[in-house]
């Protein structure tokens, strides 16, 4: 099989597994840890399909079949999936609210660190005019 063929043929599976998980292409991206803008130009043909996107699917969604996804054979699930679509978006968002708590929280940090370095360059600044008149 001509390896253009053989990508052509994983792109159409996981379209296919995205389509039936239900989920947006940005919750999809959520939910592998990628960000949309990657995902969308690797599904709109702008960007070939990446060998992290396939890991991070196969990582992120368990019950898929690795086997299926790369080769075709057997069911698209090991398992029959679990939890709902709504589910799925559900622990997606909250995949997203925790990432959004955690850029605050670490924006907060940067600010504070700042001020210190500020403060202490202040300081250092007084030390050297000190020095200079001594």
């Amino acid at each position: 099989m001509d390896t253009k063929d053989f990508r052509q043929d994983v792109f159409n599976r996981l379209v296919e597994f995205k389509e039936q998980t239900g989920l947006t292409l940005n919750a999809f991206a959520g939910g592998i840890g990628m960000k949309h803008a990657t995902l969308h130009n690797q599904f709109h043909g702008k960007r070939d399909l990446s060998l992290e996107t396939v890991i991070n699917t196969l990582a992120n969604y368990g019950e898929l079949s690795a086997e299926w996804l790369l080769r075709g054979s057997g069911n698209m699930y090991l398992v029959e999936p679990s939890v709902t679509t709504d589910e799925a978006e559900q622990k997606n968002d909250a995949r997203l609210d925790t990432l959004i708590d955690t850029i605050k929280l670490l924006q907060e940090t940067i600010k504070t660190k700042n001020a210190t370095i500020d403060a202490l360059q202040d300081e250092l600044a007084q030390y050297k005019n000190k020095s200079k008149k001594a």
